[in-house]
């Protein structure tokens, strides 16, 4: 498919909350297989689509088991926590320490839009959390326990 432009901290669309997805159509198919060209192409772990301009609630994951479609994802229980580095496709270059749930679990549509409910530890209950704020327009700086760091400092 196509790799699309990643938007970047600073534009707008990243602030604002997105739209539900009501219906599978040719051009959401579309926009899924595109995230998760993107996704892969900037060697990222998860992608909502605000991050490539487009305000409906829809995230890709893959940790590295099965790749994930969650449409208008809900996180319904959280448990333990995990404290770690996590940077964001968003802000290239940049990391910063955030604590999460060690355990989540989230209610979502799959790509066949039938509810499906997930649940993930470490990286996969990190990455939940972290793409389904993109869909409400938050982004982990404003977690991130002792600011902002640069990758290329170290």
């Amino acid at each position: 498919m196509a790799i699309r432009k990643i938007r970047e901290v600073g534009d707008e669309v990243l602030t604002k909350k997105c739209k539900s997805v009501d219906k599978m159509t040719l051009r959401t198919q579309i926009l899924i297989k595109d995230m998760f060209d993107t996704m892969y192409d900037a060697m990222g772990v998860g992608l909502a689509a605000p991050q490539v301009g487009i305000l409906k609630r829809i995230v890709t994951i893959d940790v590295g088991e099965n790749p994930i479609v969650l449409i208008n994802p809900e996180i319904l229980e959280t448990d333990g926590s995990q404290t770690g580095e996590e940077g964001c496709l968003s802000l290239p270059g940049k990391y910063g320490v955030v604590t999460r749930p060690n355990h989540v679990k989230v209610k979502a549509l799959n790509e066949n839009m039938e509810e499906v409910i997930l649940e993930g530890e470490g990286l996969l209950a990190r990455a939940f959390c972290h793409e389904i704020e993109h869909l409400d327009g938050l982004m982990y700086m404003r977690l991130a326990e002792d600011g902002i760091h640069d990758n290329s400092a170290e």
